[in-house]
């Protein structure tokens, strides 16, 4: 155990009345967090009806409309760009990596600068449409928010610590409206061990966010899964070969996120904002002839955890997504990985139980069932948080008739990938460099 670990408080009672100071900290930070996170899923679901409304008007010019979607998407993407290069390399990517890096005291926290550059920079880029998720920005920005309160209040470092990874929990919670896997997370991915103090902080700041959250947004999960019926034991093997899939495609994925990131690194001589601007550009190009196959992505999964789609269409729509997150998060710009995840995950999954009910009629599968599965199953694949990606599925979907399915699914999708030597996804991104997760400059 880390010295700074311990706690330093020997006196029983003023050991409790530090818990109790610990737990009202973490209650603000959850509200800020919260407060913060909301609004910034507002204004990505406004950012993304301006974009359709947008490429819906260019229509009536298509030539000179292209053109402005295209530049318009890599000019937003190239201003994201520039903001994270001049004022906070730190809010490049997810976040979360830097985050794990200062809970180990390998690198310094992040300053102030880095919320009001993640929140418009995030704004800019998913709102452009590149592939990248709310929850890093909101992680980040949740963390950013617990390290002023905890400065403000003067805490040592043990306390300090706790709130850091409770913020970044409760951002994760106020992202997707899941508070149990926000304080999952910080156990399971954050600090990976069970700490008191820390799940107290957690789940102190988790109900916080998500007071607020739900008062601003509604309680409803973020998705609507039909009546899917339990399913029965033969198709556990089935469940088990899905697991065997996205554990593989998890590998794919993870060696594409890499190589896309080392890929940006060879143009050193090229301008970070002129890099991004082409990514944004190719993505603004793509949302003119097919304006929901870009942005975070939620469309795409609600269609799949509905069952829609068919066998010529929906490998194509995974392949590009697939390709699209790892492009999309090499731009260096703000934006998480779970949020994309999951929409390769569903696809994935509704694949699968397509297929899957096709060759077995007599089992009664429902393709559906499937999605939520795979959307476990290519998370825990990826992530190697199995307990984060169940409980964050279970929340948004507001379904528990899979959750054995879930469970076999992400023993093999965790299994596959660790027999081959894959680290997961944000081991990696730590790797990459002193910024952690930033494509080199």
């Amino acid at each position: 155990m880390h010295p700074d670990d311990e706690d330093p408080v020997s006196d029983p009672k003023e050991g409790h009345g530090s818990l109790l100071v610990l737990t009202v900290l973490a209650c603000i930070v959850g509200i800020g967090a919260g407060a913060i996170g909301a609004l910034f899923r507002l204004w990505l679901v406004r950012g993304d009806a301006w974009r359709d409304a947008v490429i819906d008007w260019s229509y009536d010019a298509p030539v000179a409309g292209f053109v402005l979607v295209t530049l318009g998407c890599g000019g937003a993407v190239a201003l994201a760009a520039w903001l994270v290069r001049r004022y906070s390399p730190e809010a490049s990517g997810s976040g979360i990596p830097h985050v794990e890096a200062v809970l180990r005291q390998e690198v310094p926290p992040a300053p102030l600068s880095v919320l009001p550059v993640k929140f418009f920079g995030g704004l800019l880029a998913i709102g452009a449409g590149l592939a990248l998720g709310r929850e890093g920005p909101s992680v980040q920005m949740g963390a950013s928010i617990a390290h002023m309160v905890g400065r403000f209040a003067r805490r040592q470092w043990p306390d300090a610590r706790a709130l850091l990874a409770a913020g970044a929990g409760a951002g994760l919670a106020a992202a997707f409206n899941a508070p149990t896997a926000g304080a999952v997370f910080v156990l399971e991915e954050l600090v990976r061990r069970f700490e008191p103090r820390m799940a107290i902080a957690a789940l102190a700041a988790s109900t916080g966010a998500i007071f607020v959250c739900r008062m601003v947004l509604g309680d409803a999960p973020d998705f609507y899964v039909g009546a899917v019926p339990y399913p029965s034991a033969a198709t556990m093997p089935l469940h088990l070969a899905l697991g065997v899939a996205a554990g593989l495609l998890a590998v794919a994925y993870n060696c594409s996120i890499i190589g896309a990131l080392t890929g940006a690194a060879y143009l050193r001589r090229c301008p970070v904002e002129l890099r991004a601007g082409l990514i944004g550009a190719a993505v603004g190009a793509l949302a003119w002839f097919a304006p929901d196959l870009v942005g975070g992505g939620d469309p795409l999964t609600q269609r799949a955890l509905d069952g829609s789609g068919t066998l010529a269409v929906l490998p194509l729509v995974l392949l590009l997504r697939f390709a699209l997150g790892a492009v999309s998060y090499a731009a260096g710009t703000p934006g998480g990985l779970f949020a994309p995840l999951l929409v390769v995950g569903a696809q994935l999954g509704l694949c699968f139980g397509i297929v899957s009910q096709t060759a077995f009629p007599a089992l009664d599968i429902a393709p559906e069932g499937f999605a939520v599965v795979g959307m476990a199953a290519f998370f825990a694949g990826v992530v190697r948080a199995p307990v984060t990606g169940i409980t964050l599925v279970v929340e948004m979907t507001a379904n528990v008739t899979m959750l054995l399915p879930m469970l076999g699914a992400c023993f093999v999708a965790m299994l596959v990938p660790t027999l081959l030597g894959n680290a997961p996804i944000y081991d990696a991104l730590r790797e990459q460099g002193p910024q952690r997760e930033r494509a080199p400059d």
